[in-house]
């Protein structure tokens, strides 16, 4: 049995082998399935970002869905953020998930703000449940390379007072009383 992952990697692999997206051929037609794939998604997600939330930031944080927008350029995009008080505080990007389908693209990815391009072969509800784990290694492959931009100090899980404390380490090395 195929793991997910190698399952979306052959799909990817077929997509561009046929030229289609799941049964797709029209740039119209993958459009409607990336906006069904964004929905199915959500959840998904949403999940992830959670979790890391409760992990590394105690729950402090709030997932925000953009929904699907057009760029510019005429692409998709739709975005799940993970924002907290530390890194609004430094100004630093949030830890994403993002949908993308480019303008001039074949069909469309995965990404963070700062981890690379996956392919989003999600076509019904298994699909999107079966992405949990790469949705996972994005949102934490942001959360890494965000505190190896900025600082450990974002994340509450390692700057927080023992249990019952209520002063917080903020970015900067000041405390703040909650």
């Amino acid at each position: 049995m195929r793991t997910p992952i190698n399952e979306a990697l052959l799909r990817h692999f077929r997509d561009l082998r046929d030229g289609i997206h799941g049964q797709a051929v029209s740039r119209d037609d993958k459009e409607h399935v990336f906006i069904t794939a964004v929905g199915l998604l959500d959840p998904v997600a949403r999940t992830a970002l959670d979790e890391l939330n409760a992990d590394l930031l105690l729950g402090t944080g709030e997932v925000v869905a953009s929904g699907v927008t057009r760029s510019r350029e005429g692409g998709l995009n739709a975005m799940w953020s993970l924002t907290w008080r530390e890194q609004r505080a430094c100004h630093a990007q949030p830890i994403a998930v993002v949908a993308h389908y480019g303008s001039d693209f074949h069909h469309p990815h995965l990404r963070g703000n700062t981890v690379g391009d996956w392919p989003l072969n999600v076509f019904d509800p298994a699909d999107a449940a079966g992405q949990l784990g790469t949705l996972r290694v994005i949102a934490a492959g942001d959360a890494h390379n965000l505190v190896f931009q900025e600082s450990y100090r974002l994340m509450p899980a390692l700057t927080r007072e023992e249990p019952g404390q209520e002063s917080i380490a903020l970015p900067d090395g000041t405390r703040e009383t909650t």
